[in-house]
């Protein structure tokens, strides 16, 4: 095996993108709560049961552009280079996704992405199904945190040294931080990133086979800051490029607050 997806999965893929991508032109030109499954299936060319069978909510239909991100903060922690610490790996993948204007991080001014945008966070609804996305993004790097503070080489991942690419720089307002980023203090149990646990709310109960114990809730805890301080970051620099900036305009504020909120979260305020 070269480990290519099959051609079965390549086309079960292009399904699942099919199907999503006539469910949002439908939702961008008419509204969420306007469109029914049925015309959704319809206008994707497939059976209501055939839609079901690859989206079990019709809210699922426009996040699935979400799903290829649900484990990217995991992928990132297990692929860094061996003398970067979780932390440095995350905070250099999102100034990374900043410089490129990843519309994840929330500076992209696209005009399509800024359509789903609105779709996204004026829908109650969708802003509640993607809840369930970001609890699975937190288990999925809880995970990964657990395993990395138990690899032989995690001593050596210092977690309060900058990434080289992202120098540290004067802190911006306090706005800018996470504001769940302060709260009671995580134990003596040793963190994930390299130092002590960070505070603030765990990612879900731990399920069958799940490691459990201090060490395994310090994971937990900080994967919960980790996913918060990404999500703020890219609201707050949504807000402001749909108030009428420029992703260009935002941008210099956005690596400021970045930086910030990554020094913050490396200091376990």
């Amino acid at each position: 095996m070269d480990g290519q997806p099959s051609l079965r999965e390549r086309k079960k893929q292009r399904t699942y993108q099919a199907i999503s991508d006539a469910a949002i032109a439908l939702f961008l030109e008419q509204g969420f709560d306007q469109v029914s499954v049925a015309e959704i299936a319809a206008a994707a060319m497939v059976s209501k049961p055939t839609l079901f069978r690859y989206f079990p909510t019709k809210e699922d239909l426009a996040l699935y552009r979400f799903a290829d991100h649900e484990a990217e903060a995991s992928r990132v922690v297990r692929d860094r280079a061996p003398e970067q610490s979780p932390l440095q790996a995350l905070h250099a993948h999102f100034r990374a996704g900043l410089d490129r204007r990843d519309p994840v991080t929330g500076l992209c001014d696209d005009s399509e992405v800024l359509a789903f945008h609105r779709l996204l966070y004026g829908t109650p609804s969708l802003v509640a199904r993607l809840y369930a996305y970001t609890t699975r993004s937190e288990e999925a790097l809880a995970r990964t945190l657990y395993e990395a503070a138990h690899a032989p080489e995690a001593a050596l991942h210092p977690a309060d040294t900058p990434p080289a690419e992202a120098p540290p720089v004067e802190a911006p307002p306090a706005e800018a931080a996470p504001a769940d980023a302060h709260g009671p203090g995580a134990g003596t149990a040793p963190g994930p990133l390299g130092g002590p646990g960070l505070p603030g709310a765990g990612a879900g109960l731990p399920g069958p086979g799940e490691p459990t114990g201090l060490e395994a809730l310090t994971a937990r805890l900080t994967a919960s800051q980790v996913i918060a301080a990404q999500r703020i970051l890219a609201l707050d620099n949504w807000r402001r490029i749909a108030d009428g900036e420029s992703a260009d305009e935002v941008y210099p504020s956005a690596v400021t607050a970045a930086d910030h909120a990554f020094s913050v979260l490396g200091s376990h305020l």
